[in-house]
């Protein structure tokens, strides 16, 4: 009997990973050309094999079929939590800051990511695929992020297992551990930590592994890039000379008054994971994203963290700020599709829709950025895991 359904559930997974869908969209927003009017996906193995016009692509009988308005690649969140912080706001599903040193790059976010947890249905209902999520701000170094699809499921797709480690500056930091008390001194801790793990990384014999300076090494060494909680104008221009004097690959993360130093931003050529635009964050306006693509400086819309039930934000919603407020429609999507997808070194797999990448699709029954849209179906990997408006 265990034998049979043990097959059973082969042939299932099987039959899912084969799975063949057509999708046909009103309009295809593929995030690497024109629009495609009139759309049809086909994909194949997980895979998207063709797209183009209805009357260029021939469905074959044996697809199954699925429909919308509008197409979009699934979305990416630049920045969250999930996963290490749950819906339920309870300590025993609040594994995103861990408080007892506020230096502490080696915590791994694998180590507690709960595929189960229930916000990553949730947020997958809007049309969110993709996370990059780990620790949250608060600590110098609070640990390490993850990128993960939100298949919810327990052999979840891990496109990296760690995508970055993430530090804070500022008065959040201070709110949270008994040192630094100062902005200087917060500084000078992580100036301390980089050099320690530089005279580490440069030791010829090295007597047993000291995981903190092991991957700050690798940030040193250009292999992990360092992402930056940092706010207030101040602390952006420190995060930019740290990054300067290390010479670490650096995402400036929240940059809520980045509008005040757009100049040395540009100059320095570094990305932005841009706060959520419906957080309280002191000091942040509604025109920041405009100002960013007037100024060519790369940014994707994140989620971030929310101290309060459910737990985080929905970036389909804060794009849809960003596009009443000065960034076109396509602009506002890419900040959530293929500009995290490029920052995160992910765009050769998810992003946008185009032949050979994962299909990974988002359909809704209007414009995505309208509070009254649904998204009818959710597609992660060629299998369907939402399907909603039927």
């Amino acid at each position: 009997m265990k034998k049979n359904i043990f097959i059973i559930s082969l042939l299932i997974l099987v039959s899912q990973a084969i799975a063949q869908i057509a999708v046909k969209g009103e309009k295809i927003y593929t995030m690497s050309g024109a629009v495609v009017e009139d759309g049809v996906i086909l994909t194949e193995h997980g895979k998207i094999i063709a797209i183009g016009n209805s009357s260029e692509i021939e469905i074959p009988e044996d697809f199954k079929v699925v429909e919308g308005k509008i197409v979009t690649p699934g979305l990416i969140d630049a920045r969250s939590v999930v996963g290490l912080a749950g819906i339920y706001n309870q300590k025993h599903d609040q594994d995103q800051l861990e408080t007892s040193d506020p230096i502490q790059p080696e915590l791994r976010a694998i180590d507690a990511f709960n595929p189960r947890e229930e916000l990553l249905g949730w947020i997958r209902k809007f049309g969110v695929t993709t996370i990059n999520t780990g620790h949250a701000p608060g600590g110098l170094s609070s640990g390490q992020t993850m990128i993960i699809k939100t298949t919810g499921e327990m052999n979840n797709d891990i496109l990296d297992t760690v995508s970055s480690v993430v530090f804070s500056l500022g008065s959040d930091v201070s709110g949270q551990f008994k040192k630094p008390g100062s902005r200087p001194k917060g500084i000078a801790m992580l100036r301390t930590a980089f050099q320690e793990a530089k005279t580490y990384m440069e030791s010829e014999d090295k007597k047993g592994k000291n995981l903190r300076n092991e991957i700050l090494g690798e940030i040193l060494q250009g292999k992990i890039p360092a992402v930056i909680t940092a706010n207030n104008a101040v602390d952006i221009l420190a995060a930019l000379r740290l990054a300067e004097e290390f010479n670490f690959k650096l995402i400036l993360d929240g940059g809520a008054e980045s509008y005040l130093i757009l100049d040395e931003i540009k100059k320095s050529g570094i990305p932005i994971f841009l706060h959520s635009m419906m957080s309280r964050t002191k000091n942040l306006s509604y025109d920041t994203p405009k100002l960013l693509k007037e100024n060519k400086i790369q940014f994707a819309i994140q989620s971030g963290y929310e101290s309060y039930v459910p737990k985080t934000r929905v970036i389909l919603f804060e794009a849809a700020i960003a596009a009443a407020n000065g960034l076109s429609f396509e602009e506002a999507l890419a900040s959530i599709t293929i500009n995290p997808a490029k920052i995160l070194g992910i765009d050769k797999k998810v992003g946008s829709l185009e032949i050979g990448k994962d299909a990974d699709i988002a359909i809704y029954n209007g414009d995505p950025f309208e509070y009254t849209t649904h998204c009818c179906v959710v597609i992660i990997n060629g299998k369907v895991y939402e399907n909603e408006c039927k």
